[in-house]
Formats: C-alpha cells, structure tokens, sequence
C-alpha cells in the first residue's frame, strides 16, 4: 500500500471513530418498542424523520441498527444511503471523508440500484462543497467534474440530471477562471507569449465557459500586441455575436471597425467574421448558472 493510501486508510478509521463516539456521546434515542411488527422500518422512519431534522448522529444510528441487524430488510439501500447522507450534512472535513466512502461503496454494492443515480450525484457534491476559490489548489474541483460527468455519461434519464449539469457547469467554470486568472496576470505582466496559451487553453477545454467572454477579448488583445491582427479580429467578432451583453463589447466593436479598415487600406482579405485562430475553439450556446467571480 502506497503512503498516501495508507494515510487515507488512517484518517479514514480515525475519522470513523471519532464520529461514532460522538454518536454514542449524543445517547442512544432508538430503541424499539415492543410489539412492533415490522422494527426495520421503524428504525428507517425515524431515522428519516431525524435526518430531516438534521440529527445527524441520532438518524446515523438507526441507519446503522438496520445495516446491522436486518441483513434482508428492504430498508438497506435507503439506510446505507441515510447514513452517508448523514455524513454529507455534517458538512466537516471527516465527515466528507466518511460521505464519500459510504457513497462509494453503495455504487460498489448495489451498482444497479435505481438509487445508484442518487449516490453518484452526492458523491460529486462531496467535491463539490470542498472546492476552494480559483486562485487556490483546485483537486478537490477536478474530483467533482470527475464524479458528475461520469453521472452524465451513465444516467441520462436522472431526474437528478438539471441538477447536475448545473453543478457541472460551475465546478467548470471554476477550473476555467483559474486558467484564466494566470493567463491575466501573464497578459497584465506583458508576457503576451505566455497569456496566449493559457487562454486558448481554455477556449480548447472548456469552449462553454460563461466568463469566455474576457477570454476572447484578452486572448486578442494580446494577439494584437504580437502584431497578428488577423488572429485577433475573429475573436472580437465571436465576443460580439456570442454575447449581448459583456463589459467588453464597446472596446471589441471598436476593434473591429479598426482592424476591417487597416486591412481594406492595405489590401489585405479580412478573415471570415466566423473565423477560428489556430488553436481556438468557440461556441454559441450560452452557459449559465456559474458562481465564480466576474473576470476583472
């Protein structure tokens, strides 16, 4: 075993043991009372009814009753669900841990569960509430359009599915406005060579990116300044048919209007105003919903 996977192991178990004495610690509100004819599904509705009361450790023990003792109830998928939802809630950097594990192994052991669904778009969302702003390591981002595109890719009929496009989307933009930030902070130290790749980087990727906006514009920009002004002019055209509105659209109808005619005065064909850069990609779908900040 490899030392960040015996590190995981560790932290797992330690993480397992200190939830489960905060659990004990919390009392044992669950037992059954007597001449109930069918305890398995006691122990779910309650344990249901403190889940959505956000009881985290009373509904993890009636979970856990059912996992433990009712090996045929028909409660047990529900029930290893609950118990990772109950992790999942708990919101702490263990309890994620823990939230993450139970989903998986719930894709592991009931593979064809039509809940199946269900526990791979949480687990996406266990990534999801720890992803860090742009500017920071983005792994925990990288995890979660991980998880939700494998969603996509194998549940097409979810009516979780919205939901996750969304979340998709964000996490994306997320990856795609830390690419952008370094490509910015190149172009504003006059590295134009450097902003470059990194915003056609992005173009390439992730051509949906709702912020690809301030790509298009700084991409040409710098273009520009490289002296290759028929690179630059389709993208200010993209920006322009792409987006009614963006704080970039006066400065880019400008541009065009220059460009076109330098061109024409030097005999020069201008591009198609459809045209690609070489290595840019593009498109007219418009994308929404994403949390990120505002490019500056």
């Amino acid at each position: 075993m490899s030392t960040r996977a015996r590190s995981r192991s560790v932290a797992l178990i330690l993480a397992s043991l200190v939830l489960s004495l905060a659990a004990a610690c919390a009392g044992r509100d669950n037992d059954i009372p007597t001449g109930i004819r069918e305890p398995d599904r006691f122990l779910f509705e309650r344990g249901s009814e403190a889940l959505n009361k956000k009881r985290w450790f009373t509904a993890r023990e009636y979970f856990r009753r059912i996992l433990d003792g009712y090996p045929q109830s028909q409660y047990r998928e529900e029930a290893k669900l609950g118990v990772a939802d109950s992790y999942l809630g708990e919101g702490t950097i263990e309890s994620l841990l823990l939230a993450a594990n139970e989903y998986r192994e719930f894709l592991t052991f009931y593979p064809t569960s039509s809940r199946a669904d269900y526990a791979q778009y949480k687990l996406g969302m266990v990534h999801f509430r720890q992803m860090r702003a742009p500017q920071r390591d983005q792994t925990e981002t990288r995890n979660a359009v991980r998880e939700f595109e494998t969603f996509m890719e194998r549940y097409p009929n979810s009516q979780y599915r919205e939901e996750v496009a969304q979340k998709l989307r964000e996490a994306r933009d997320r990856l795609s406005m830390s690419e952008y930030q370094i490509g910015y902070f190149y172009y504003r130290q006059g590295w134009n060579p450097g902003a470059i790749q990194r915003f056609q980087s992005i173009l390439k990727t992730d051509p949906g990116f709702t912020y690809r906006d301030a790509v298009y514009f700084h991409l040409a920009e710098a273009l520009l300044k490289l002296k290759r002004d028929a690179e630059a002019l389709p993208l200010y055209e993209k920006l322009l048919a792409e987006f009614e509105q963006s704080r970039y659209l006066e400065q880019a109808r400008q541009r065009v209007t220059e460009l076109r005619a330098a061109m024409e005065r030097s005999g020069a064909q201008p591009p198609a105003a459809d045209g690609q850069t070489s290595g840019t990609a593009g498109t007219t779908a418009q994308d929404t919903g994403a949390s990120t900040s505002r490019p500056d």
